[in-house]
């Protein structure tokens, strides 16, 4: 064969390759013919493989001066984010509300939606980097490369989504809205029409003493390899800016904060919830921005002030701790979403300023560098569906982080990377009454916890006055109140033992409890140290050897996911003093609440489709509750 010979096969070779890759790439990601298949796949699934609970009436408890539980949803978007109108979602946000409060929907391709209870709150926090391009869309003055935006947003492909991907991931990003419309000043007024119109559905679904929403948005600069650095900004009610900050007006979180607070003025407040610290690449928690700048004392202030909130649990997997960098605790493996960073790896992995125990940690390290710690933050869990599905997070009613990416169960069966997801969580608050500034004001002192989609009641009390009969005593939620600290809050340093009340009560529709676990993290020779207690036990007391609960009897019946409701308990209490307190530390402690196990997802979605569970995934998981954490601080008196 001569030299030319194998050239021309080369070229032959290359250019059928680009060819190939092109025709995948411009594919659209769902045609027709492919909804009527998935339509189809869904009138075979068996919804009556296993029991699924009634929906059941929303309930209105009393003000109460000692607190009410709130379980509520502060993450998730509707057919206004464009991630999710592209990927087949075209429930809106006042559907979303609808939802939230209860109603039955079906998303695109025919899979019921319906929360067995309805929550209490709810925020809606659609991407403001695309408020007004519906608007855009719908112009009588459309301009030719608005037109083609939105034709291409109507049968979008891998290569418009990577494209627009791309744009967003340059300093300074770029936005494909203002250079489809050639004119800013339209761009953004559609852009204040759409956030007009988000704190107008709110404020006609808030309902004070029965459901409680929040104007809300996403702030949302994207990270290389689907990394994020996003945040939620959530108004404490209808004063809000007239123009949402996104990342084409503020490049960094730095920056966002400084243009919410010169815009945010009273009655006016706001604060901003972190979220998926797993995937931001170590951004979350390292002290410095996306482009690289270090955080000034300053601006570790702003942060404090303006943030006392992570969300530490949702769609896209667990961001409470992981198993490395010092931490052996094997829990941290629950619904993990990406393995941790070989040498030499920046994104794709979990790095040590990942994950909100990191995050903890620093902060106490902080405390002793800079006179105060701007990382003693609240945790919350949240959905961050693309479904329009707030708060929906049974298991059971999984049908996938994105409408018909991610549906039916067939498909979500198919590939690891849909398998990773989970249902989400629940953000749970302690408060008076359901009412804006009640719920608001809780978020802001901190007295929350985070689930995983169960609806565990946790309370967490530290002291260093308690009596230690504090469990016998009838009024002991009023001396927990009137002697100590709820979760969420500090104490100063003492000489005498802190001591901490701690109660959780099983959610009546899902599993009985198994454990409690207190997580301790302390400073000691200016080194951070973190240690995993079980502290109460469903089964027994805690062995005196090994420190841990006897292991549960506790079974998952596969064929059914029928569970064990006789071993488990239905509610603990427990008083624990750190006998290891040093005065001189700066300390942090959080509760982990965690139940029987019960089936994942994956497999109720086989129970539909017939097949056996994967075996590459957990085929049940243990539901869990994290409180925020109580600080012990020596700097304050």
């Amino acid at each position: 064969m001569t030299k030319s010979y194998w050239s021309v096969v080369i070229i032959i070779i290359l250019v059928g390759g680009y060819l190939v890759v092109d025709y995948f790439l411009t594919s659209p990601f769902i045609t027709e013919k492919d909804i009527l298949e998935l339509k189809a796949e869904v009138k075979d699934q068996n919804e009556l493989a296993f029991k699924q609970p009634k929906p059941q009436k929303a309930v209105y408890p009393d003000k109460d001066p000692l607190k009410n539980v709130y379980f509520g949803d502060l993450h998730g978007h509707s057919d206004l984010s464009f991630d999710s109108y592209i990927f087949g979602n075209r429930l809106s946000l006042d559907q979303s509300y609808r939802i939230a409060k209860g109603e039955a929907v079906k998303n695109s391709i025919g899979e019921l939606m319906q929360l067995t209870r309805p929550l209490d709150f709810a925020a809606m926090t659609d991407h403001a980097e695309t408020f007004g391009l519906h608007e855009g869309c719908a112009d009588p003055e459309i301009t030719s490369g608005t037109k083609d935006l939105c034709r291409r947003l109507e049968n979008p492909d891998l290569k418009f989504f990577f494209e627009l991907r791309e744009q967003a991931e340059v300093r300074p990003p770029i936005s494909a809205i203002d250079e489809a419309m050639k004119n800013k000043t339209k761009a953004h007024h559609f852009a204040d029409n759409t956030w007009k119109e988000i704190v107008e559905i709110a404020e006609q679904h808030n309902e004070p003493g029965k459901f409680t929403t929040f104007a809300a948005y996403e702030y949302s600069p994207p990270l290389p390899d689907s990394g994020k650095i996003h945040r939620n900004v959530i108004f404490k009610n209808n004063q809000v800016p007239k123009h949402a900050v996104s990342m084409f007006d503020a490049l960094t979180e730095i920056d966002l904060w400084a243009e919410l607070t010169s815009h945010c003025q009273a009655p006016c407040k706001f604060l901003t919830i972190p979220h998926n610290p797993n995937r931001s690449w170590g951004l979350a928690f390292a002290g410095q921005t996306i482009d690289g700048d270090l955080y000034s004392i300053d601006d570790w202030s702003q942060r404090n002030k303006v943030e006392p909130l992570v969300e530490m649990f949702q769609v896209k997997g667990n961001s409470e701790c992981s198993v490395g960098f010092g931490t052996t605790d094997e829990e941290c493996n629950f619904e993990q979403f990406l393995p941790l960073c070989e040498q030499g790896e920046t994104t794709g992995c979990i790095h040590p300023t990942s994950m909100a125990r990191d995050g903890l940690k620093k902060g106490i390290e902080l405390e002793n560098n800079i006179g105060f710690n701007p990382l003693d933050f609240g945790m919350i869990g949240s959905t961050d569906t693309h479904n329009s599905n707030p708060g929906d997070t049974e298991e059971w009613d999984f049908r996938g982080p994105t409408d018909v990416i991610s549906a039916p169960a067939k498909k979500r069966l198919k590939t690891n990377r849909l398998m990773q997801y989970n249902p989400g969580g629940l953000a749970a608050i302690w408060a008076i009454e359901n009412t804006r500034e009640a719920l608001f004001d809780a978020m802001l002192r901190k007295e929350v916890y985070a689930t995983s989609g169960t609806r565990i009641k946790l309370r967490f009390f530290g002291s260093f006055q308690f009596d230690q009969d504090l469990l016998k005593t009838e009024n002991a939620l009023q001396i927990a109140y009137s002697k100590g600290v709820p979760m969420g809050s500090k104490l100063g340093s003492s000489n005498n033992i802190p001591s901490f009340f701690i109660w959780a009560k099983r959610d009546p529709i899902d599993a009985p409890l198994e454990k409690i676990q207190m997580i301790k993290g302390w400073t000691e020779n200016g080194n951070t140290y973190e240690k995993v207690m079980d502290i109460a036990c469903s089964n027994g007391p805690v062995n005196e050897e090994t420190g841990f609960c006897k292991k549960t009897d506790a079974v998952v019946d596969l064929n059914n996911c029928s569970i064990s409701e006789n071993i488990g308990s239905e509610e603990i209490k427990v008083q624990w003093s750190d006998l290891n307190y040093n005065q001189d530390q700066n300390a942090f402690y959080y509760i982990r609440v965690i139940q029987n196990p019960t089936c994942r997802w994956s497999t109720y979605d086989s129970l539909r489709i017939g097949k056996e569970a994967p075996d590459n995934f957990a085929a049940t998981v243990n539901e869990m509750a994290w409180s925020s954490p109580i600080w012990i601080s020596k700097n304050l008196q």
